[in-house]
């Protein structure tokens, strides 16, 4: 169904019924909903002619073309969000483009320099930068809310994520749902506030290394010097202390098989290393406020 409405008729969004036919009025009202209006001797349209197409002076409308774009556009849409979780675990949260808050997952292992197997499941780290370039670029993206439930990983990738979070001008809000256990620390506190869940874990404690260490003073140095790193973005971002950080990662007294201090929920709070105990839903609010 196809009809044509000069272009000089429509003032302010008013259509002269006498132009359209029962069926295109009836198409109006159905494309349109709580927009349209019969008033007088016309059709109202209280919001733009969407689906209108200025031609030769005419307004040329076809419901049934419109309504089939319609769908396939929310179609489009439907299948970009889904491919960006399965592929990065990214989505954005407003419809509204001018209004987009990106969210993010890190979960897993986080993956750095070397492919872990097929059975683990992973953040690549290649796959994150990107996306925090974009953000930093984007004029339509007002924020990022980063939510973590992460064993930890490789640390040259876990510290550069957490650095580019921190660096990242646009509003950051870290939620943890589950666990933020070693490089996964730093990620947590580098958003500009953090929330955790009341059954959250946070576990903090000294560098591991795998594969072939050399028995040299050198190593130990090296351990120390990466374990400094981590240290001091920790305490730089968050209310915890060198001295208190570094006591919580030799703790012998909690772990049975390693060195260090689990945290749950508010004791994360406690110690300074998250802002506050809170849920999806507070950490969304947080978000939109600062995004504002």
């Amino acid at each position: 169904m196809v009809f044509f409405i000069d272009h000089a008729e429509l003032q302010d969004g008013f259509i002269p019924s006498r132009r359209c036919d029962t069926r295109g009025i009836a198409a109006l009202e159905e494309i349109y909903g709580e927009g349209f209006k019969m008033k007088g001797s016309g059709i109202l349209l209280y919001i733009p002619v969407l689906f209108g197409d200025i031609r030769c002076g005419r307004i040329w409308v076809s419901a049934r073309y419109n309504l089939k774009e319609v769908s396939m556009a929310e179609k489009d849409k439907s299948e970009k969000d889904r491919d960006e979780i399965e592929s990065f675990g990214q989505l954005s949260l407003s419809e509204k483009d001018d209004e987009s808050i990106k969210l993010i997952t890190i979960i897993g292992e986080i993956e750095g320099h070397e492919v872990l197997s097929n059975n683990c499941k992973t953040t690549k780290y290649e796959h994150l930068i990107p996306v925090f370039a974009r953000i930093e670029d984007s004029k339509k993206i007002k924020g990022a809310l980063i939510i973590i439930n992460t064993i930890g990983g490789d640390v040259s990738a876990g510290l550069a994520l957490a650095e580019m979070i921190a660096s990242l001008s646009k509003p950051t809000v870290s939620l943890v749902i589950g666990d933020s256990h070693s490089i996964g620390v730093p990620l947590a506190v580098a958003a500009d506030y953090s929330f955790i869940v009341p059954t959250g874990t946070m576990l903090i404690h000294p560098v591991r290394m795998s594969g072939t260490v050399i028995g040299a003073p050198q190593t130990y140095d090296y351990f120390k010097m990466i374990q400094d790193r981590i240290v001091s973005f920790i305490e730089e971002h968050s209310r915890a202390e060198k001295g208190s950080l570094e006591k919580m990662m030799m703790n012998t007294s909690m772990l049975s098989k390693d060195l260090g201090t689990m945290l749950v929920g508010r004791q994360a709070v406690e110690a300074g290393l998250i802002d506050e105990v809170g849920g999806l839903d507070m950490a969304l609010g947080r978000i939109k406020e600062l995004s504002v």
